[in-house]
């Protein structure tokens, strides 16, 4: 049985009591079955992933990724040729 840190329980944990209360959109899960991706009406989005270690087991991430409060401008970065 593979064994899982606190923090990284404490990490998941927070990361899906930020979702309570929304409506799911949308849930779209990969073909590998490696990626769980939420989405919610208020356009927040969720992806669950199980990658692998340096020793091999697996291991969940999660990343929670918000619209921003207000529209800020637009950063340009431009590459010259050389």
């Amino acid at each position: 049985m593979t064994q899982v840190s606190f923090q990284d329980l404490r990490r998941i944990a927070d990361a899906l009591a930020s979702l309570r209360g929304k409506t799911v959109a949308a849930a779209i899960m990969r073909s590998d079955l490696r990626q769980l991706r939420v989405e919610t009406a208020d356009g927040t989005m969720m992806v669950l992933t199980v990658e692998l270690d340096e020793g091999g087991r697996p291991r969940l991430e999660v990343d929670v990724v918000r619209q921003p409060d207000e529209a800020g401008r637009q950063l340009e970065v431009r590459f010259d040729a050389v």
